[in-house]
C-alpha cells in the first residue's frame, strides 16, 4: 500500500487505521494500523472465535474492531479482545507481520 495515494493516505497519521477487503489478503480481508513512528500493525479481519460465515467479518470502529456474531470487541493497538467473557476461552485477533519501506507498507504472514 502506498500512503503517497489517496486511498491509503488515512495510514499517515497515528491511530488510524483502514480495512482491506479479502481480494486484497487473509480470510475475511485484513485491518492495518498505524501505531507511530513508521510502526504499523495488521491483523486478520475474520472473527478468530467462530468459523468463517456471514457475521464473522468485524467491522472496523476507530481503533476497534467488533464482529457482529456475538458482539465481540477487539483492540487494533495490540489485538487483544475487550470485553472477554467469564468462563469461555476466547481468542485474540491473528497477527501478520508488516514491512515499511519509504511509503509503501507490505502485508504478510
Amino acid at each position: 500500500m502506498n500512503t503517497n495515494l489517496p486511498l491509503y493516505s488515512p495510514l499517515t497519521n497515528t491511530g488510524n487505521a483502514l480495512y482491506f477487503p479479502e481480494h486484497n489478503g487473509g480470510i475475511r480481508g485484513f485491518f492495518v494500523m498505524n501505531l507511530g513512528f513508521d510502526n504499523y500493525i495488521a491483523f486478520e479481519a475474520s472473527c478468530p472465535n467462530h468459523a468463517p460465515n456471514d457475521c464473522s467479518t468485524m467491522k472496523l470502529n476507530g481503533s476497534t474492531v467488533i464482529c457482529s456474531c456475538e458482539d465481540y470487541e477487539y483492540t487494533l493497538a495490540n489485538g487483544l479482545m475487550i470485553n472477554r467473557p467469564d468462563g469461555i476461552k476466547v481468542y485474540d485477533l491473528l497477527n501478520y507481520r508488516t514491512q515499511v519501506s519509504g511509503n509503501v507498507i507490505s502485508v504478510f504472514n
